[in-house]
């Protein structure tokens, strides 16, 4: 099931110059396996073959497209248990986790397999003023040609799907970066797309350095760049993206609104889910809680008694709701901001201590809004939890951030429910549940360091594809 080395793909075709890349198990720390690494003379040759497979990508019939998608959401269901195995891996995902993702894989695909046969346009009635009588226009979008993506670490099947069915929707040939800490997961998807009738020039997948990675962004050949990750890297590389598009999906310190109305058993559930699944490490990951006054103490007390109840360990184990981080290296830094944060007077309500790659689910209270554990997106099992009194204050909290990708709020009150629909700087306001819910055919993306564009397949296809008017003068009379 877990081969012991994975080639890249260049041109469709699976290549083993070497196996330079060793892929760790993330909760023992051993080496699970090791990856073919690409040159860049390797990225040069993929790219020069995108360029080359677009003319037979975008010429492939819809049908056919769509049979290609539809088959490689049958084969991820085929290998469900194989993708959830080296997701906890690879990646340290507890296995419940890991299903999920596998099953998001799949629908990210099959409605990648309905839109391909979408990509259509509109009728415009030019004829606004006399001097336009007798004309009409129609638009029809088509694919911008060869695409770059670079995929993170912590979803490294829907993350990469989120690029990839897409593209292949509406006829983008593409060269792939995945993660170098979890490349499995899009190995196997290239191994799965090497098997249809999709253009074997028209994608390459290629893990290598970060260093080695320069031409997927400043390679004039390519004619858009689509980032998830760090915003920090993300930012740089739009700088050096020259004049292809750009689309960005970058960090977050998302906060969670419970005003005092809520359902507060329901809403301490499911803020443990949004703060803690895959050990914090989600840029919608609940970052920060503000809670309203009048339920302030209650509602910390029944969080902070079902945050201690969650299992810290092996991601393997059915009942593992926090495996490792990605890297010790990564814990250390939540740890080191924690104490950052008692040492400048918060408090730890429960957590807060580390065990190699292993963080506790931690609470704090009494931060300071500046702190890092605050201001900055953690990307790890920590929350802050604060108190407010009026309800603008609170949407003025949750604005309070360099960020805006999403937030939610717990409230039955419909007034709330506007005012931060129309407020709130985010992409994505989120009604009685967590800003972490996401489904794969809603627009998603974020403002302000959050970054640019959405995803969500029909929104990426909107970013891959270009509008062409054509105008018609005297058509259709006799």
């Amino acid at each position: 099931m877990f081969k012991q080395q994975y080639p890249y793909y260049l041109a469709g075709e699976a290549v083993q110059p070497n196996a330079d890349l060793a892929v760790t198990n993330k909760y023992t720390g051993e080496e699970a396996c090791r990856v073919a690494l690409a040159n860049p003379d390797a990225i040069d040759a993929g790219i020069a073959a995108a360029v080359e497979g677009f003319e037979e990508a975008r010429k492939l019939p819809s049908y056919a497209r769509q049979d290609i998608l539809k088959h490689m959401a049958g084969c991820f269901r085929d290998r469900h248990d194989e993708l959830a195995y080296a997701l906890c891996i690879e990646a340290g995902k507890p296995i419940k986790d890991a299903k999920g993702e596998v099953m998001r894989l799949i629908d990210t695909f099959e409605v990648a397999a309905e839109e391909a046969v979408r990509v259509g346009g509109e009728y415009l009635p030019l004829d606004i003023s006399a001097r336009a009588e007798g004309y009409q226009g129609i638009t029809r979008r088509f694919p911008v040609g060869p695409c770059s993506f670079i995929s993170p670490f912590n979803f490294p099947l829907n993350l990469v799907a989120h690029k990839v069915a897409p593209a292949i929707a509406c006829g983008c040939s593409f060269v792939l970066k995945p993660a170098s800490r979890t490349p499995i997961g899009a190995l196997i998807i290239g191994e799965i797309l090497a098997e249809t009738d999709w253009p074997h020039s028209a994608f390459s997948i290629l893990p290598c350095s970060r260093d080695g990675a320069e031409l997927f962004t400043t390679d004039n050949r390519l004619k858009l760049l689509s980032f998830t990750g760090s915003p920090d890297v993300g930012w740089d590389l739009k700088a050096k993206a020259g004049k292809k598009k750009v689309v960005l999906e970058l960090g977050g310190n998302a906060a969670c609104i419970v005003d005092r109305d809520a359902d507060l058993e329901f809403a301490v559930q499911r803020v443990i889910l949004g703060a803690y699944y895959q050990s914090g490490q989600s840029c919608i990951g609940v970052q920060r809680i503000i809670v309203h006054q009048d339920i302030y103490e209650a509602f910390k007390n029944r969080f902070v008694e079902e945050t201690a109840k969650l299992k810290v360990g092996d991601p393997l184990k059915e009942d593992t709701f926090i495996g490792p981080m990605i890297s010790q290296s990564e814990a250390e830094r939540i740890e080191m901001w924690i104490n950052e944060a008692v040492s400048g007077g918060a408090k730890v309500l429960v957590g807060g201590k580390r065990d190699g790659a292993m963080v506790d689910a931690t609470v704090l209270e009494n931060v300071n809004p500046k702190m890092k554990i605050s201001c900055i997106e953690a990307f790890g099992p920590v929350a802050t939890i604060q108190p407010y009194g009026d309800f603008k204050e609170a949407v003025r909290i949750t604005n309070d951030s360099i960020y805006g990708l999403q937030a939610g709020i717990f409230t039955k009150n419909i007034d709330h429910v506007m005012y931060a629909f129309s407020q709130l700087d985010v992409g994505g306001v989120v009604i009685n549940d967590v800003p972490s819910f996401r489904v794969d055919n809603m627009p998603y993306g974020g403002v302000k360091d959050s970054g640019l564009g959405r995803e969500g397949v029909r929104y990426a296809i909107e970013d891959m594809t270009e509008i062409r008017l054509l105008i018609l003068n005297k058509i259709g009379r006799i």
